[in-house]
């Protein structure tokens, strides 16, 4: 079964050169130029994942990225924001609301293709598993079945990095993780990405926490643990 890749960018060149490189690798694609018709393609076509460039006309990518990761219909779709050098304000803004990756402008399509690869990897690690298993701590229930995060009784919506840095951390109560191991535990390890994107994680994940985030504890000059 093909995934479907929706691109979103501005550029006719860019969205041809991508689109004809994906089709290459046996991905179907949809393509929208503005904010507005890539909210409405994602609800439409439900792509497996999303190519979001953060400077569209009308609304921006920062806006769209916002309005599918609040949608009950668009939340689980990975995106991986395009950028331009210089952006970092706006990538730390997209990870914070729920972007997977990004891609800083002028990319290799090998690159693009090895992220693409790499996130649709991760999504389906948490989707497809079948496993009961259930870790239960201080008030926190994580069910791997159902990919599923309560709080005392309650439950949280997570991105699924949110989700995965959670699940990786509370199997481990008491142990201390640089932010490279928890990056090379949650994801593929030939993917490139800042150590600061776990900083902007953790803090999003604490405070979707609340009270309980503060079982996310940070050991200065080291990284990150869960409280035992």
């Amino acid at each position: 079964m093909k995934r479907k890749v929706l691109i979103v960018d501005d550029e006719a060149d860019i969205v041809e050169f991508v689109q004809y490189n994906l089709r290459k690798e046996m991905y179907e694609t949809v393509t929208a130029a503005d904010g507005p018709k890539a909210i409405q393609a994602a609800r439409q076509h439900r792509p497996d994942l999303i190519l979001l460039d953060l400077m569209l006309p009308g609304v921006d990518g920062l806006e769209v990225c916002r309005v599918l990761k609040s949608g009950r219909d668009t939340d689980r779709i990975p995106i991986i924001m395009l950028t331009a050098k210089g952006e970092e304000a706006d990538i730390v803004t997209g990870l914070e609301i729920g972007a997977d990756d990004y891609v800083a402008k002028p990319f290799s399509m090998r690159l693009l293709l090895a992220r693409i690869k790499a996130v649709l990897r991760r999504a389906g690690v948490v989707e497809d598993a079948k496993s009961a298993s259930l870790i239960q701590l201080q008030g926190i229930e994580i069910d791997d079945e159902r990919h599923v995060v309560r709080v005392d009784g309650e439950r949280v919506p997570l991105t699924l990095t949110e989700y995965k840095i959670l699940r990786f951390l509370a199997a481990h109560p008491g142990r201390v993780f640089t932010r490279t191991q928890i990056l090379n535990n949650i994801q593929d390890e030939h993917v490139i990405v800042i150590d600061r994107a776990i900083d902007v994680h953790v803090a999003a994940l604490r405070k979707k926490l609340a009270e309980a985030g503060k079982l996310i504890e940070t050991v200065r000059g080291v990284g990150y643990r869960f409280k035992d």
